[in-house]
């Protein structure tokens, strides 16, 4: 990633008496606000590492993950991604709720370039990963939180990308599966594969990281060993 920015136009309607209220219903006159969500961010992710985004709410990380995995396209700069990328931006983002599990699967496998043969036979290795066995022919709108989380972490897993983004998403489960979780990334580390891990526990960080960077403001303010890192958030946070 080189040089990167974002902004976001954001239109109000500002009304101060009567006459504007009436005059902005007939004429729908609005003021526009820009807002810079990043500002001139680079950096690289060595392949096999695992990299950290860390900051504070709202200081521009997931629109930073967004714009990696190509939901958002920058205003400048640019980002290159070497082989497949499956970002988990928000667990089971892409989901629908009058599917079922299956065909859930099948769709998100599709989007991601498999054939509907090759989803389909990943179908059982997924749902016996996600601990739904009996469920895969129940529409995910019957789910409880934590089913739909698992669902959707295994199918990630499942169709083993080059690149994995994870936002906020690894404490899904109770304990026994969250430990399941971190097994399958450190497989899939060790695999040569890359992730990249939004997050607030700085213990993650540290514990699981190679290198990390911090955003504060939409701007690059510390990037390093995870542990320095770490440490420039806890500073930045409690002072």
């Amino acid at each position: 990633m080189e040089g990167v920015s974002k902004k976001f136009r954001i239109q109000h309607e500002k009304r101060e008496s009567i006459y504007e209220t009436v005059a902005g219903l007939l004429t729908r006159r609005r003021r526009r606000e820009e807002l810079q969500v990043l500002r001139d961010v680079s950096f690289s992710v060595p392949r096999g590492h695992m990299f950290g985004i860390v900051g504070r709410n709202g200081a521009g990380k997931t629109s930073l993950l967004r714009i990696i995995s190509g939901v958002y396209s920058p205003d400048s700069g640019s980002v290159t991604v070497n082989g497949t990328m499956t970002p988990l931006l928000s667990l089971g983002v892409g989901f629908m709720g009058e599917l079922t599990a299956a065909s859930n699967v099948v769709q998100y496998g599709l989007l991601l370039g498999f054939s509907k043969k090759e989803i389909s036979a990943k179908i059982p290795a997924i749902i016996e990963y996600a601990e739904l066995g009996g469920f895969e022919d129940t529409k995910l709108k019957n789910f409880s939180a934590g089913m739909y989380s698992r669902l959707a972490f295994a199918t990630a897993m499942q169709v083993d990308p080059d690149v994995l983004m994870i936002d906020e998403s690894i404490q899904v489960g109770d304990v026994a599966f969250q430990k399941k979780c971190m097994d399958s990334i450190a497989r899939f580390r060790g695999r040569g594969k890359t992730i990249i891990l939004v997050t607030h526990d700085m213990e993650q960080v540290r514990r699981h990281c190679d290198t990390a960077v911090l955003i504060d403001g939409g701007t690059v303010a510390a990037r390093g060993p995870a542990g320095e890192v770490a440490d420039a958030y806890m500073r930045a946070v409690v002072g």
